[in-house]
């Protein structure tokens, strides 16, 4: 099984999306159990841009339980797979759910895009603001740090 697995994974990293596919899905007939078979049938779906497909098979992977890494990809996945098929409460409880688990500013990325959708525009730019002055490396934001971060949490107040 795991041959045919990475052969799959092969596949779709060489942009086989149609092969690597149809073997995924064979796999996850023949073990419908495996939380990692579900995950990499979900991801080829949703490479393929069959965002619906991929849903059943990224939330059977995740309920089964993936390997740490998987697992946070996974979240992000469906979670962005939710959103772009209009599930914006869905998607954002479970990126909730993600971040609670894993503290991932990927993951909060994500929830801002869900957030924007769900009319939440003030927390979608306040996470959005926050992860920018913590993580970029560019002076002229690096410059203006402090008062990001201070004005991110005080986006609606006049002074």
């Amino acid at each position: 099984m795991k041959e045919v697995l990475n052969k799959a994974i092969k596949l779709r990293e060489n942009g086989e999306l149609e092969e690597a596919n149809s073997i995924l899905v064979e796999l996850v007939t023949r073990f419908p159990d495996h939380a990692v078979v579900n995950y990499q049938c979900a991801w080829s779906f949703d490479v393929l841009g069959l965002e619906k497909e991929a849903v059943p098979y990224y939330e059977k992977a995740i309920e089964l339980g993936l390997p740490e890494e998987d697992c946070k990809e996974a979240y992000l996945g469906l979670g962005s797979t939710y959103r772009t098929i209009g599930e914006y409460e869905k998607s954002k409880k479970l990126l909730l759910e993600g971040i609670d688990r894993y503290e991932n500013n990927g993951l909060k990325v994500f929830l801002s895009m869900s957030l924007y959708n769900l009319g939440e525009h003030r927390e979608a730019m306040r996470l959005l603001l926050s992860i920018i002055a913590e993580t970029s490396m560019d002076e002229s934001i690096l410059e203006y740090k402090k008062a990001i971060v201070f004005y991110s949490e005080r986006l609606d107040e006049v002074w």
